[in-house]
Protein backbone atom coordinates (compact mmCIF):
# COMPACT_ATOMS: atom_id res chain seq x y z
CA UNK A 1 0.00 0.00 0.00
CA UNK A 2 1.34 3.43 -0.99
CA UNK A 3 -0.84 5.76 1.05
CA UNK A 4 1.88 6.85 3.47
CA UNK A 5 4.16 7.91 0.62
CA UNK A 6 1.40 9.56 -1.39
CA UNK A 7 1.37 7.03 -4.24
CA UNK A 8 -2.18 7.91 -5.29
CA UNK A 9 -1.35 9.11 -8.76
CA UNK A 10 -4.60 9.34 -10.70
CA UNK A 11 -8.34 9.34 -10.22
CA UNK A 12 -10.40 6.42 -11.47
CA UNK A 13 -14.11 6.14 -12.09
CA UNK A 14 -16.52 4.81 -9.50
CA UNK A 15 -18.89 1.94 -10.21
CA UNK A 16 -21.53 4.31 -11.61
CA UNK A 17 -19.10 5.86 -14.07
CA UNK A 18 -18.49 9.09 -12.11
CA UNK A 19 -14.99 9.96 -11.02
CA UNK A 20 -14.42 9.61 -7.29
CA UNK A 21 -13.41 12.89 -5.66
CA UNK A 22 -11.76 13.81 -2.40
CA UNK A 23 -15.18 15.02 -1.18
CA UNK A 24 -16.60 11.51 -1.70
CA UNK A 25 -13.85 10.10 0.51
CA UNK A 26 -14.42 12.78 3.15
CA UNK A 27 -18.18 12.06 3.31
CA UNK A 28 -17.65 8.29 3.47
CA UNK A 29 -15.07 8.62 6.26
CA UNK A 30 -17.03 11.32 8.11
CA UNK A 31 -14.12 13.76 8.10
CA UNK A 32 -13.19 17.03 6.40
CA UNK A 33 -11.59 17.42 2.99
CA UNK A 34 -8.37 18.70 4.60
CA UNK A 35 -8.18 15.60 6.80
CA UNK A 36 -8.36 13.40 3.71
CA UNK A 37 -5.56 15.40 2.11
CA UNK A 38 -3.39 15.01 5.21
CA UNK A 39 -4.02 11.28 5.38
CA UNK A 40 -3.27 10.55 1.73
CA UNK A 41 -0.11 12.69 1.69
CA UNK A 42 1.16 11.04 4.86
CA UNK A 43 1.47 14.41 6.60
CA UNK A 44 1.33 14.69 10.42
CA UNK A 45 -1.71 15.99 12.25
CA UNK A 46 -3.97 12.93 12.31
CA UNK A 47 -4.30 10.02 14.70
CA UNK A 48 -3.38 6.54 13.47
CA UNK A 49 -6.96 5.24 13.62
CA UNK A 50 -8.36 8.24 11.74
CA UNK A 51 -5.65 7.98 9.09
CA UNK A 52 -6.25 4.25 8.68
CA UNK A 53 -10.01 4.78 8.32
CA UNK A 54 -9.54 7.43 5.64
CA UNK A 55 -7.07 5.29 3.70
CA UNK A 56 -9.47 2.33 3.88
CA UNK A 57 -12.33 4.39 2.49
CA UNK A 58 -10.14 5.80 -0.28
CA UNK A 59 -9.15 2.29 -1.34
CA UNK A 60 -12.72 1.02 -1.13
CA UNK A 61 -13.99 3.83 -3.34
CA UNK A 62 -11.08 3.57 -5.77
CA UNK A 63 -9.88 7.12 -5.21
CA UNK A 64 -6.54 8.15 -6.69
CA UNK A 65 -5.07 11.60 -6.24
CA UNK A 66 -4.27 13.44 -9.47
CA UNK A 67 -0.49 13.48 -9.79
CA UNK A 68 -0.32 16.65 -11.82
CA UNK A 69 -2.59 18.60 -9.48
CA UNK A 70 -0.45 17.44 -6.59
CA UNK A 71 2.70 18.53 -8.40
CA UNK A 72 1.35 22.09 -8.66
CA UNK A 73 0.95 22.18 -4.88
CA UNK A 74 4.15 20.37 -3.91
CA UNK A 75 6.38 21.63 -6.71
CA UNK A 76 7.43 18.12 -7.70
CA UNK A 77 5.97 15.09 -9.48
CA UNK A 78 7.91 12.27 -7.83
CA UNK A 79 8.95 11.13 -11.32
CA UNK A 80 12.46 10.75 -12.71
CA UNK A 81 13.03 10.37 -16.42
CA UNK A 82 15.43 7.81 -17.90
CA UNK A 83 16.49 8.38 -21.50
CA UNK A 84 18.01 5.39 -23.32
CA UNK A 85 19.68 5.17 -26.69
CA UNK A 86 18.01 1.86 -27.51
CA UNK A 87 15.60 -0.39 -25.58
CA UNK A 88 17.06 -3.47 -27.29
CA UNK A 89 20.44 -2.97 -25.58
CA UNK A 90 21.06 -5.47 -22.76
CA UNK A 91 23.71 -3.12 -21.41
CA UNK A 92 21.24 -0.26 -21.03
CA UNK A 93 18.29 -2.26 -19.73
CA UNK A 94 20.41 -3.76 -16.97
CA UNK A 95 21.45 -0.24 -15.92
CA UNK A 96 17.74 0.66 -15.85
CA UNK A 97 17.11 -2.21 -13.43
CA UNK A 98 19.58 -0.63 -11.02
CA UNK A 99 17.98 2.80 -11.47
CA UNK A 100 14.51 1.42 -10.76
CA UNK A 101 15.65 -0.41 -7.63
CA UNK A 102 17.33 2.71 -6.23
CA UNK A 103 14.39 4.95 -7.17
CA UNK A 104 11.93 2.71 -5.37
CA UNK A 105 13.99 2.89 -2.19
CA UNK A 106 13.61 6.69 -2.08
CA UNK A 107 9.96 6.78 -3.09
CA UNK A 108 10.43 7.88 -6.70
CA UNK A 109 8.95 6.43 -9.88
CA UNK A 110 10.72 5.99 -13.22
CA UNK A 111 9.50 7.14 -16.63
CA UNK A 112 11.38 5.55 -19.55
CA UNK A 113 11.97 7.06 -22.98
CA UNK A 114 14.29 5.98 -25.80
CA UNK A 115 15.75 7.56 -28.88
CA UNK A 116 16.06 4.61 -31.28
CA UNK A 117 19.75 5.34 -31.86
CA UNK A 118 18.87 8.66 -33.50
CA UNK A 119 20.40 11.84 -32.00
CA UNK A 120 17.49 13.98 -33.23
CA UNK A 121 14.95 11.65 -31.61
CA UNK A 122 17.00 11.53 -28.41
CA UNK A 123 17.06 15.32 -28.23
CA UNK A 124 13.30 15.49 -28.78
CA UNK A 125 12.63 12.85 -26.12
CA UNK A 126 14.83 14.71 -23.64
CA UNK A 127 12.77 17.86 -24.17
CA UNK A 128 9.55 15.89 -23.76
CA UNK A 129 10.68 14.50 -20.41
CA UNK A 130 11.23 18.06 -19.22
CA UNK A 131 7.79 19.06 -20.50
CA UNK A 132 6.25 16.25 -18.46
CA UNK A 133 7.70 17.83 -15.33
CA UNK A 134 10.08 15.08 -14.22
CA UNK A 135 12.08 16.02 -11.14
CA UNK A 136 15.35 14.80 -12.67
CA UNK A 137 16.78 12.85 -15.63
CA UNK A 138 19.29 10.03 -16.04
CA UNK A 139 20.68 9.94 -19.59
CA UNK A 140 21.99 6.60 -20.88
CA UNK A 141 23.47 7.80 -24.13
CA UNK A 142 26.70 9.18 -25.53
CA UNK A 143 24.93 10.53 -28.63
CA UNK A 144 23.88 13.86 -27.12
CA UNK A 145 26.43 16.65 -27.20
CA UNK A 146 27.41 18.90 -24.29
CA UNK A 147 25.32 21.84 -25.54
CA UNK A 148 22.13 19.76 -25.70
CA UNK A 149 22.75 18.34 -22.24
CA UNK A 150 23.53 21.77 -20.79
CA UNK A 151 20.24 23.23 -22.07
CA UNK A 152 18.21 20.34 -20.67
CA UNK A 153 20.02 20.54 -17.32
CA UNK A 154 18.73 24.08 -16.81
CA UNK A 155 15.25 22.57 -16.38
CA UNK A 156 16.02 19.73 -13.96
CA UNK A 157 19.00 17.93 -12.37
CA UNK A 158 20.77 15.46 -14.63
CA UNK A 159 23.18 12.52 -14.40
CA UNK A 160 24.76 10.88 -17.45
CA UNK A 161 25.73 7.20 -17.46
CA UNK A 162 28.62 6.72 -19.86
CA UNK A 163 31.53 8.69 -21.18
CA UNK A 164 30.74 12.13 -22.61
CA UNK A 165 33.59 14.45 -23.50
CA UNK A 166 33.20 18.05 -22.38
CA UNK A 167 30.38 17.32 -19.95
CA UNK A 168 29.04 20.69 -18.73
CA UNK A 169 29.43 21.73 -15.07
CA UNK A 170 26.57 20.78 -12.78
CA UNK A 171 25.79 17.50 -14.57
CA UNK A 172 26.78 14.34 -12.71
CA UNK A 173 28.18 11.23 -14.35
CA UNK A 174 28.80 7.54 -13.77
CA UNK A 175 31.19 5.84 -16.16
CA UNK A 176 33.13 2.64 -16.59
CA UNK A 177 36.95 2.73 -16.42
CA UNK A 178 37.35 1.91 -20.11
CA UNK A 179 41.15 2.04 -20.10
CA UNK A 180 41.39 -0.50 -17.25
CA UNK A 181 39.00 -2.84 -19.06
CA UNK A 182 41.04 -2.80 -22.27
CA UNK A 183 44.21 -3.43 -20.29
CA UNK A 184 42.61 -6.47 -18.64
CA UNK A 185 41.74 -7.92 -22.05
CA UNK A 186 45.18 -7.43 -23.59
CA UNK A 187 47.01 -8.64 -20.47
CA UNK A 188 44.91 -11.80 -20.39
CA UNK A 189 45.69 -12.64 -24.02
CA UNK A 190 49.39 -11.88 -23.59
CA UNK A 191 49.41 -14.11 -20.51
CA UNK A 192 48.03 -16.96 -22.64
CA UNK A 193 50.92 -16.61 -25.07
CA UNK A 194 49.31 -14.48 -27.78
CA UNK A 195 51.60 -12.02 -29.50
CA UNK A 196 49.57 -11.04 -32.57
CA UNK A 197 46.50 -9.43 -31.06
CA UNK A 198 44.21 -7.28 -33.19
CA UNK A 199 41.54 -4.83 -32.10
CA UNK A 200 38.10 -4.24 -33.56
CA UNK A 201 36.62 -0.85 -32.70
CA UNK A 202 32.83 -0.61 -33.03
CA UNK A 203 32.26 3.11 -32.53
CA UNK A 204 33.81 6.54 -32.83
CA UNK A 205 32.41 7.64 -29.46
CA UNK A 206 34.53 8.49 -26.42
CA UNK A 207 34.37 5.12 -24.65
CA UNK A 208 35.41 3.18 -27.76
CA UNK A 209 38.27 5.60 -28.43
CA UNK A 210 39.48 5.20 -24.84
CA UNK A 211 39.48 1.40 -25.20
CA UNK A 212 41.41 1.65 -28.44
CA UNK A 213 44.06 3.93 -26.91
CA UNK A 214 44.46 1.61 -23.93
CA UNK A 215 44.77 -1.40 -26.27
CA UNK A 216 47.55 0.30 -28.20
CA UNK A 217 49.36 1.39 -25.03
CA UNK A 218 49.07 -2.11 -23.55
CA UNK A 219 50.48 -3.69 -26.70
CA UNK A 220 53.41 -1.29 -26.71
CA UNK A 221 53.95 -1.88 -23.00
CA UNK A 222 54.12 -5.64 -23.63
CA UNK A 223 56.72 -5.12 -26.35
CA UNK A 224 54.23 -5.96 -29.09
CA UNK A 225 53.79 -2.54 -30.59
CA UNK A 226 54.86 -3.72 -34.01
CA UNK A 227 51.63 -5.70 -34.30
CA UNK A 228 49.17 -3.03 -33.25
CA UNK A 229 46.40 -3.71 -35.74
CA UNK A 230 43.14 -1.78 -35.53
CA UNK A 231 40.16 -2.34 -37.79
CA UNK A 232 37.08 -0.11 -37.55
CA UNK A 233 33.82 -1.99 -38.03
CA UNK A 234 32.43 0.73 -40.28
CA UNK A 235 35.25 0.05 -42.79
CA UNK A 236 34.56 -3.67 -42.98
CA UNK A 237 36.80 -4.40 -40.02
CA UNK A 238 35.34 -7.81 -39.20
CA UNK A 239 36.11 -9.21 -42.65
CA UNK A 240 39.58 -7.66 -42.59
CA UNK A 241 40.54 -9.20 -39.28
CA UNK A 242 39.09 -12.64 -39.93
CA UNK A 243 40.64 -12.83 -43.40
CA UNK A 244 44.03 -11.91 -41.92
CA UNK A 245 43.62 -14.51 -39.16
CA UNK A 246 43.52 -17.22 -41.78
CA UNK A 247 46.94 -16.23 -43.13
CA UNK A 248 50.41 -16.99 -41.86
CA UNK A 249 51.55 -14.44 -39.27
CA UNK A 250 47.98 -13.11 -39.01
CA UNK A 251 46.32 -12.32 -35.67
CA UNK A 252 45.77 -15.18 -33.27
CA UNK A 253 43.39 -13.17 -31.12
CA UNK A 254 40.93 -10.28 -31.45
CA UNK A 255 39.83 -7.89 -28.72
CA UNK A 256 36.58 -6.17 -29.75
CA UNK A 257 35.33 -2.97 -28.18
CA UNK A 258 31.93 -4.55 -27.43
CA UNK A 259 30.26 -7.97 -27.39
CA UNK A 260 28.33 -7.30 -30.59
CA UNK A 261 31.59 -6.91 -32.49
CA UNK A 262 33.12 -9.95 -30.81
CA UNK A 263 30.10 -12.04 -31.80
CA UNK A 264 30.48 -10.88 -35.40
CA UNK A 265 34.12 -11.99 -35.35
CA UNK A 266 33.18 -15.43 -34.02
CA UNK A 267 30.51 -15.84 -36.72
CA UNK A 268 32.82 -14.71 -39.53
CA UNK A 269 35.61 -17.00 -38.29
CA UNK A 270 33.33 -20.03 -38.24
CA UNK A 271 32.05 -19.16 -41.73
CA UNK A 272 35.67 -19.22 -42.97
CA UNK A 273 36.34 -22.60 -41.38
CA UNK A 274 38.43 -21.22 -38.52
CA UNK A 275 38.07 -22.79 -35.10
CA UNK A 276 37.29 -20.62 -32.08
CA UNK A 277 39.33 -20.54 -29.89
CA UNK A 278 41.90 -22.99 -31.34
CA UNK A 279 42.65 -20.87 -34.42
CA UNK A 280 41.38 -17.52 -33.16
CA UNK A 281 40.68 -16.35 -29.62
CA UNK A 282 38.09 -13.61 -29.13
CA UNK A 283 37.38 -11.21 -26.23
CA UNK A 284 34.45 -8.82 -26.07
CA UNK A 285 33.44 -5.94 -23.84
CA UNK A 286 30.29 -5.39 -21.69
CA UNK A 287 29.60 -9.02 -20.66
CA UNK A 288 26.07 -8.90 -22.04
CA UNK A 289 23.63 -11.81 -22.31
CA UNK A 290 24.96 -12.31 -25.85
CA UNK A 291 28.42 -13.15 -24.48
CA UNK A 292 26.94 -15.86 -22.28
CA UNK A 293 24.64 -17.28 -24.97
CA UNK A 294 27.28 -17.78 -27.70
CA UNK A 295 29.05 -21.11 -28.13
CA UNK A 296 31.84 -21.01 -27.34
CA UNK A 297 30.82 -18.44 -24.73
CA UNK A 298 32.69 -15.15 -24.92
CA UNK A 299 35.31 -13.98 -22.51
CA UNK A 300 34.26 -10.38 -21.92
CA UNK A 301 35.05 -7.32 -19.83
CA UNK A 302 32.20 -6.83 -17.38
CA UNK A 303 30.81 -3.43 -16.50
CA UNK A 304 28.81 -3.59 -13.23
CA UNK A 305 25.65 -2.32 -14.90
CA UNK A 306 23.09 -2.58 -12.06
CA UNK A 307 25.61 -0.91 -9.75
CA UNK A 308 26.09 1.89 -12.29
CA UNK A 309 22.32 2.40 -12.38
CA UNK A 310 22.06 2.55 -8.60
CA UNK A 311 24.94 5.02 -8.38
CA UNK A 312 23.34 7.23 -11.02
CA UNK A 313 19.97 7.25 -9.23
CA UNK A 314 21.57 7.91 -5.84
CA UNK A 315 23.52 10.82 -7.29
CA UNK A 316 20.43 12.20 -9.02
CA UNK A 317 18.53 12.11 -5.71
CA UNK A 318 21.38 14.09 -4.14
CA UNK A 319 21.23 16.68 -6.94
CA UNK A 320 17.46 16.96 -6.55
CA UNK A 321 18.03 17.71 -2.86
CA UNK A 322 20.49 20.50 -3.69
CA UNK A 323 23.74 18.52 -3.70
CA UNK A 324 26.68 18.96 -6.05
CA UNK A 325 27.42 16.97 -9.19
CA UNK A 326 30.04 14.24 -8.97
CA UNK A 327 31.88 12.13 -11.54
CA UNK A 328 32.04 8.50 -10.45
CA UNK A 329 34.10 5.81 -12.17
CA UNK A 330 33.46 2.09 -11.65
CA UNK A 331 36.06 -0.60 -12.16
CA UNK A 332 35.43 -3.42 -14.67
CA UNK A 333 36.33 -7.10 -14.30
CA UNK A 334 37.30 -9.73 -16.86
CA UNK A 335 34.92 -12.71 -17.02
CA UNK A 336 36.80 -15.65 -18.58
CA UNK A 337 34.87 -18.14 -20.70
CA UNK A 338 35.49 -20.48 -23.60
CA UNK A 339 36.31 -18.29 -26.60
CA UNK A 340 39.97 -17.86 -25.62
CA UNK A 341 42.74 -20.46 -25.55
CA UNK A 342 46.42 -20.65 -24.80
CA UNK A 343 48.69 -20.09 -27.77
CA UNK A 344 51.84 -22.14 -27.94
CA UNK A 345 54.85 -20.86 -29.87
CA UNK A 346 52.99 -17.87 -31.27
Amino acid sequence: MCAASGCYNERVSSSNGRKVTILDVARAAGVSKSAVSLALRGDPGLGKRTRAAIVAEAQRLGYRQNRWARSLVQGRTGLVGVLLTDLSSDYQTEIVHGIEDAAEQVGLEVLLSHGRRDPAVLQRRLTQLGDLGVDGVVVLSAMLGPAVLARAATRQPMVVVGRVEGLPPGIGSVANHDEAGAQLAVQHLVGLGHRRIAHLTMSQRAAARARRRAYEESMVGAGLGAFVQVAPEWDGGVDQLVAAAGEQDGPTAVFASNDRGAAAVVAAALDRGLRVPEDLSVIGYDNTALAQALRPALTSVDQPRPQMGRLAMDQLAELMAGGEARHQVVEPELVVRGAVARRWGS
